[in-house]
């Protein structure tokens, strides 16, 4: 039985997810494949992914395969509740999901994911897959494995790797040349500066705006920051990664020395208590704060509740706290994914790449049955060359091809200068 905010709100989630697929050609073309081929018969696919327009595509993949999917949330604040109640009328699909979910419904609700015994699971930030682990190991065995869909998912497998208690194979879906390179640095670049627009309205030409993290996410949020006439600062804790940013004509310093200095800040590192009370305390009046990367925990939201002297709501999705110096900071969604707190997410074109990724893994994971070791894995790179041929199909391009002169050069090591 699914749970959704609002039935009634089903036919405007169809019009959205008609608008989604009108820009998700690549993975439409897995979907017509899939429906002729029927990989997925006889098995359940538990899925725990941002429930948008987008997502609903990929159900629709899966279903087309033959799969029977559960779903639910993997953020409290990025349901669109139309999109939750159109998957709720679909056969062969069973939704729990809601915008604003409390911590309790969002944990009952992987919970009644799990209680489908799904034979694969599909993550965004590993909740569903570790919480099997903990306490329904005995669905283990029978599980063909998992896919992974962002950074913060696999540091998380990664550690279950380390410490011997991953006990399936996982795909790091996120590895895709197609998802990291694209999804994390044109999606994210895009939609985060999205939703901070929509929350504060903020003119970011002429404001310095210190992104935290430099990896493909943060990359793509400086550009698009850069991009609007914003001065970029960069802080990092990777060497290598500090060097990317002075090199693409960022500032580079340690947060200490950024903290007086921005007028927005956005985390995007996947760790905890990047921006502490100690920052904040020594922001300027009127410092926006955003975060884009997964949990809630980048900003240390409860130093700064207990601290507080006051705390509004003064638009959608942004908060006001009056600190004791007098001076105010306003916080973005809540802390959570801004792009989809505040916003709709990334854009469908981009999700499509990503979701072709989500969709080949499975068909992967069935493909191998019983060959693949318990471990966090990739994609072999002809699946993610054959995806990126896919969007390049969509968006009507061609590329060369090499002669048989050149395959023979390549592949040879007799001839020099």
């Amino acid at each position: 039985m699914s749970h959704v905010t609002d039935p009634s709100l089903a036919p405007q989630g169809r019009l959205n997810i008609e608008l989604a697929e009108k820009r998700m050609g690549a993975l439409l073309t897995v979907r017509e494949r899939f429906r002729k081929e029927k990989p997925f018969v006889g098995l359940t696919i538990g899925m725990a992914l941002h429930v948008t327009k987008e997502t609903a595509v990929l159900v629709s993949t899966l279903t087309a395969g033959g799969a029977e999917v559960a779903i639910t949330g993997c953020n409290p604040l990025s349901t669109q509740d139309d999109v939750a109640a159109a998957l709720a009328e679909e056969k062969n699909v069973r939704v729990w999901a809601y915008r604003g979910e409390s911590t309790e419904d969002y944990y009952r609700f992987l919970g009644a994911v799990i209680e489908t015994q799904p034979q694969i699971t599909i993550d965004d930030g590993c909740d569903l897959v570790s919480e099997i682990h903990r306490k329904h190991a005995d669905l283990l065995p029978s599980m063909l494995g998992g896919c992974e869909e962002t950074t913060t998912g696999i540091i998380r497998l990664r550690s279950m790797q380390r410490d011997g208690v991953l006990t399936i194979p996982m795909i790091a879906v996120n590895d895709n040349k197609t998802k990291h390179l694209m999804d994390n640095y044109y999606g994210t670049g895009q939609s985060t500066i999205d939703g901070i627009l929509r929350s504060t309205g903020l003119l970011i030409a002429g404001k310095t705006i210190v992104v935290l993290g430099y990896g493909s996410c943060g990359k793509g949020v400086a550009l698009r920051a850069q991009g609007l006439g914003a001065q970029v600062i960069v802080t990092e804790v990777d060497a290598f990664a500090a060097l990317q940013a002075a090199m693409d004509g960022h500032r580079v310093m340690p947060m200490a020395e950024a903290t007086p200095l921005g007028d927005l800040f956005i985390t995007v590192t996947g760790d905890i208590h990047v921006i502490r009370l100690e920052h904040m305390e020594r922001m300027k009046d009127g410092v926006v704060l955003a975060n884009s990367g997964h949990f809630d925990c980048e900003i240390d939201l409860q130093a700064l509740e207990k601290n507080a002297r006051r705390k509004r709501r003064v638009r959608h999705y942004l908060d006001e706290y009056l600190l004791p110096s007098g001076n105010i900071l306003y916080v973005a969604g809540e802390g959570r994914l801004v792009n989809l707190a505040s916003a709709e997410g990334h854009p469908s074109e981009v999700m499509s790449l990503s979701f072709c990724g989500q969709a080949h893994a499975c068909e992967y994971l069935v493909k191998n049955k019983g060959k693949l070791a318990p471990g966090v894995i990739t994609l072999p790179p002809a699946i993610d060359d054959f995806i990126a041929h896919l969007q390049l199909e969509a968006m009507g391009l061609t590329i060369d091809t090499l002669t048989d002169e050149q395959k023979k050069y390549l592949s040879s090591w007799e001839e020099g200068t």
